[in-house]
């Protein structure tokens, strides 16, 4: 017999003749019985060895088959079966007429041992099987050598109890495939049925959308066309206003102008309001002419490297005539060296021109405050006052054109200064913001790039 050297098969038998092989189905499933194969496995295990016994019987007349248990490469236990034939195997290789009897079991092979070939075949054994120790095989061969083969007969009961058994399993298994098939079709059902909803009501939901955006491109042409034509009327207003406006003011002088007639002293008082109104009126014509520019995009930068340093001396000078109230003092801080930023000058003093002059006029009592850091790569220019502060749901507010904070310490203006600084500031490729709280003053914070925009 063939085997391992030195190791002693399980059991070992002859086929020669038609009724051998049921007697090694029989015992191929006694002795998968003994090492603690599983009742599946044990069939599945001698069906295998039945069909390859019938192909060896059937080609070469025979074969010497041996049962062993293995430690695998897996680290798991096997039993294995060879059947050794008795005469030279067709081409040197098995190949089952069965293509189903390869699925029955874990390998199966043709093999070389000890110069004899040998069709070998195994299954793993369950991992909660005992161990199969020396001693542990000992007691499996004495086992198996108590145990005599049934007749023919027998196993043909035996095997026909299996195949019936096999034939429930297969009918309960079969019944419960159409009972999960007639489940998914109504799951199917349900899912196609919400599908086709949820698609109905998305495509409503694509139209309402379609709509809305078409809608909204509409009320955007439009108001696009409201704010040119805003635009255009506040330049051609402020146009109109500016020569009639200027022509008072001029005529105002004339009328003050030592060169004329002596005025009394209620005509000197009624020209000098006359004129104030008028400059009044020529601030709020400049007003809407440089915001009107700001909305249409005529504003072009003029850019520049730009010192701080003269900017700020020139506000400070040119300020300080406006700081007219004795408890507020004007402070225009000394910008850190080297001050230099790529702005437009001009546009970049307006802007600071605007934000300390509100200070000064919000202000009874402290102090305007001006100063610039360099942070990474922006300067940070604020202008910070004691006054009354404004609430936080009006930080946004006061950009809006006209718009001016109500309350006691309201004082005159257009409303007009702020909204065209942030403008200004955004053209210059920076930002303005608003830090304040009622009765802790104001800090307006313009943020530029140190290379410009």
């Amino acid at each position: 017999m063939t085997g391992e050297p030195g190791v002693l098969p399980l059991l070992q038998m002859a086929l020669r003749i038609e009724q051998d092989i049921f007697v090694i189905r029989q015992r191929g499933r006694e002795v998968a019985s003994v090492v603690g194969l599983e009742h599946q496995d044990q069939i599945r295990i001698a069906t295998a060895l039945s069909e390859v016994a019938r192909d060896l019987l059937r080609m070469v007349g025979g074969a010497d088959v041996a049962f062993h248990v293995d430690a695998g490469a897996d680290g798991r236990f096997h039993l294995r079966a060879d059947l050794a034939p008795v005469a030279p195997l067709p081409g040197g290789r098995y190949e089952p007429q069965s293509g189903a009897v390869s699925r029955l079991v874990d390998t199966l092979s043709t093999s070389t041992v000890e110069g004899v070939t040998v069709v070998r075949m195994s299954r793993r054994v369950p991992a909660n099987a005992p161990t199969p120790t020396p001693e542990r095989l000992a007691e499996f061969r004495t086992e198996l050598g108590r145990t005599a083969p049934a007749s023919a007969l027998d196993e043909l009961t035996v095997q026909n109890g299996q195949l019936i058994a096999a034939l429930d399993e297969v009918r309960s298994q079969r019944d419960e495939l159409a009972v999960l098939n007639e489940e998914l079709a109504e799951t199917n059902r349900g899912v196609l049925a919400l599908y086709n909803q949820l698609t109905e009501e998305l495509e409503e939901t694509n139209r309402g959308v379609v709509a809305l955006y078409a809608e909204l491109d509409e009320k955007s042409a439009q108001l696009r066309a409201a704010s040119e034509s805003k635009s255009r009327f506040l330049a051609n207003v402020s146009h109109e206003l500016r020569a009639p406006v200027t022509a008072i003011i001029g005529l105002g002088r004339l009328l003050t102008d030592s060169a004329s007639d002596p005025l009394t002293a209620e005509q000197a008082r009624q020209v000098d309001l006359i004129r104030s109104s008028a400059a009044d009126l020529l601030g709020l014509v400049n007003d809407l002419l440089d915001l009107a520019k700001a909305e249409s995009g005529r504003i072009e930068p003029d850019w520049a490297d730009v010192d701080l340093r003269p900017v700020f001396g020139q506000l400070r000078g040119t300020l300080r005539a406006l700081a007219t109230r004795p408890d507020v003092e004007l402070v225009v801080e000394e910008p850190p060296t080297p001050a230099v930023l790529r702005t437009d000058e001009v546009l970049l003093g307006q802007v600071l021109r605007n934000l300390l002059h509100n200070g000064l006029k919000f202000t009874e009592r402290g102090e305007v405050r001006l100063r610039a850091r360099r942070h990474d790569d922006r300067w940070i220019l604020t202008v910070s006052d004691t006054g009354p502060g404004i609430e936080p749901e009006l930080h946004e507010r006061i950009f809006e054109e006209f718009y001016q904070v109500p309350g006691a310490t309201r004082v005159g203006g257009t409303g007009l200064g702020l909204p065209y600084a942030r403008r200004v500031v955004t053209l210059l490729g920076g930002t303005l913001e608003l830090t304040s709280e009622p009765g802790r003053g104001s800090t307006f914070t313009v943020s530029l790039p140190v290379g410009g925009a």
